[in-house]
């Protein structure tokens, strides 16, 4: 193990990585081998779960939007969310980071301390990454990297599980539905959206409790996240329509279930877990879920024989979801 300073070479590119970083995170974690400073860092761990998440200006955020800072904190927070869906226990992640050349002093600085900020509260540090320019957009690539010795798959799911999510959807869709109107968007809703929470802990919590067979975060909606399970578990997932938990800024902006339900299922980037579990299991332990994290779980479906996503109506009967996710390249 090495020093805890950032020795690099003179020159402004450096300089800037060294205001970026300005400790190595080495001292005090014993996965943490070798940090920022070298060609590499050297992580150590009992199953090693890696993930990248690319964030494209005017694709992902606009800088009208948000701030700098939570341009960088909502890119990490997205990437350190795929840590959660598996159950990770976070170690690091590395940034490469692509601006134009005026805008490497602040704005860089801003959007690195976004990236810090999200590390910092989902336990685990920055390990390094890559600097450089771009003549047009701004550009953040985050690779996150956990420890997950017995990860949940989506794959897992069997007929006769309850479908599960955790807290309440659709906030950070009708924030950029108003803000594509040119509205101010509820600061609650806001919120979620600028700097979403990754539900790492909550995750962690459920697996060492193994009740998840199968599990996945919101990213890109309900709808189209449930279908990544039923098609890797060769199920069909049937969701109750009056079960979605929406969150109160959606029942605002609505007029009717109809449209929250559009919100809630088909927006994405809510950033909540989705999972499937044994029938009843979770009955033991929803309420102290509900206490230890301020969130609140609901049982929103149930698997079945078959393929595909699908409604439950209150009269009982099943239709086929007529909504999907969030995705950048639709079908020809």
């Amino acid at each position: 193990m090495t020093d805890n300073h950032l020795n690099l070479a003179p020159g402004a590119e450096f300089d800037l990585i060294r205001r970026f970083l300005p400790h190595a995170p080495r001292l005090g974690r014993e996965d943490v081998r070798v940090g920022p400073g070298d060609d590499c860092a050297v992580v150590t761990g009992d199953g090693i779960a890696v993930s990248v998440d690319l964030s494209v200006e005017d694709v992902h955020f606009r800088r009208e939007w948000l701030t700098p800072r939570e341009v960088g904190c909502r890119a990490a927070s997205a990437a350190l969310s795929d840590l959660a869906a598996v159950a990770a226990r976070p170690i690091g992640l590395l940034c490469a980071l692509a601006v134009a050349e005026e805008e490497t002093d602040d704005l860089a600085m801003d959007v690195m301390d976004g990236v810090r900020e999200a590390a910092d509260r989902s336990g685990c540090v920055v390990l390094g990454g890559d600097l450089t320019r771009s003549p047009g957009p701004i550009i953040i690539d985050v690779t996150v990297l956990g420890e997950c010795p017995a990860p949940v798959l989506r794959s897992g799911a069997t007929p006769g599980d309850e479908i599960w999510v955790t807290g309440r959807l659709g906030a950070a869709s009708v924030t950029v539905a108003r803000l594509l109107r040119g509205e101010i968007p509820h600061r609650e809703a806001e919120e979620a959206f600028a700097c979403p929470i990754p539900r790492i802990r909550e995750a962690r919590w459920l697996a060492e409790r193994k009740l998840p067979s199968a599990m996945i975060d919101l990213s890109d909606g309900l709808a189209g996240d449930a279908a990544h399970i039923s098609s890797a578990s060769g199920v069909s997932l049937v969701l109750e329509r009056d079960a979605i938990p929406v969150h109160p800024a959606v029942r605002t902006e609505t007029a009717d279930d109809g449209d929250a339900l559009r919100y809630a299922v088909a927006g994405g980037e809510d950033y909540e877990l989705c999972f499937t579990a044994a029938p009843g299991a979770l009955e033991a332990h929803a309420a102290a879920f509900a206490a230890e994290f301020d969130l609140p779980l609901t049982r929103v479906g149930v698997v079945e024989e078959g393929a595909g996503v699908s409604w439950r109506r209150s009269d009982g009967g099943v239709e086929p979801l007529d909504l999907h996710g969030f995705q950048h390249f639709s079908a020809p």
